[in-house]
């Protein structure tokens, strides 16, 4: 049986090669129970809570084009992940992700009821947890 969804484990580095800055972490708010108290929206496999961490990619190349350098990776855990310290005061914690999973999906917004569709493929992304980046790769 073909799976609804495909999750590909995928790597730190080959996701953020240059690495990325934690910018912060959120509730993901699940907008069918926004009436009750507790809106969370939680992981249909596991019933985790989900977590948004908004994420610096620091790859030159990702801001080509003016596309947004900003990425959110949605975050499966009872609790929600605390960044680390960062290790230049004033800037945002250097960070990587464990248990990184990327998702395809085609994203037809931009399909027009003129009959005109310029969807495209786009993909999401979910980990397990959040770490310290290692600063011995960064230092070499």
């Amino acid at each position: 049986m073909v799976p609804l969804t495909l999750k590909v484990p995928v790597p730190f580095d080959y996701v953020f090669p240059a690495g990325a800055l934690c910018l912060g972490v959120d509730a993901q708010v699940d907008f069918d129970r926004r009436s009750e108290p507790d809106n969370q929206a939680r992981d249909k496999e596991t019933g985790e809570r989900v977590w948004v961490v908004r994420v610096l990619d620091l790859d030159p190349d990702a801001g080509k084009f003016g596309r947004s350098t900003e990425v959110k990776v949605k975050v499966i855990a009872p609790h929600q992940p605390v960044p680390p310290a960062s290790a230049v005061p004033g800037y945002p914690p250097a960070i990587q992700f464990e248990g990184l999973t990327l998702t395809p999906y085609v994203d037809s917004q931009r399909c027009k009821s003129s009959g005109q569709c310029k969807a495209r493929m786009a993909y999401s992304l979910r980990a397990t947890a959040i770490k310290p980046a290692a600063v011995a790769a960064a230092a070499a």
